[in-house]
């Protein structure tokens, strides 16, 4: 059974159906990338994928529940407990260092824990810029610091929106090559970008156009 499955789902704003009757599967330890022009459903999939939204029409099965069904207690729930969040934004408490920052995602699941919390940073390659603030980090730190909180509760699908936008191509590199390590250790990775670049180097590639799927294809080259 696939980790994710999308239904049939649609969302709709009055008239303007954000997503028209999407289905789409995601399996346990792949990379998907999701595509496509402003206005054509990406964000609002990412939102339904990441329990921060429920569709108006449809099913969305992960893990065996239906997201669609649950209470925004439960949506909460699994949040917490199946996915991280990466966001273009980084979101960062600026008053915190980047191992509290961190710690703040495990205060929401569990109990913080410093020396995991710094752990996660040494396998993004921050441990050296642990106690610094994020105004003295500079933009791909930051995002950095983003994934190792993302990845610090051991998330069953780890979800990006736009992770490189704000970055510049080295830094970009940097994330990209992140993403590749934590594919190869079996992390399912969906991540919503425009970038073509950051789309190709994933496994598969949906595009969406009008709120529909306009393609759905695995990249050939994947893994070469």
């Amino acid at each position: 059974m696939s980790l994710l499955q999308l239904k049939n789902i649609s969302k709709i704003y009055g008239e303007l159906k954000a997503l028209d009757d999407v289905s789409l599967e995601v399996e346990n330890g792949e990379w998907l990338a999701i595509m496509g022009p402003s206005g054509s459903g990406k964000s609002t999939l990412m939102n339904i994928i990441g329990c921060m939204d429920k569709p108006s029409v449809g099913e969305v099965i992960l893990d065996g529940r239906d997201i669609a069904k649950e209470s925004d207690k439960g949506l909460t729930e699994i949040r917490r407990e199946k996915i991280g969040l990466i966001f273009q934004q980084f979101h960062l408490v600026n008053y915190l260092t980047a191992v509290e920052n961190v710690m703040v995602a495990q205060y929401y699941h569990s109990l913080p824990d410093e020396k995991e919390a710094l752990e996660a940073l040494e396998r993004v390659g921050l441990a050296d810029r642990a106690k610094h603030l994020p105004s003295q980090l500079s933009g791909g730190e930051q995002q950095r610091v983003c994934i190792a909180r993302a990845l610090i509760n051991h998330p069953e699908i780890v979800l990006a929106d736009e992770p490189t936008g704000n970055l510049d191509e080295a830094n970009e590199n940097i994330v990209i090559d992140i993403f590749k390590q934590l594919h190869n250790e079996g992390t399912t990775l969906i991540v919503v970008t425009h970038d073509p670049e950051v789309g190709e180097v994933a496994q598969r590639m949906i595009v969406l156009d009008h709120g529909k799927i306009k393609t759905d294809r695995v990249n050939p080259d994947f893994g070469k």
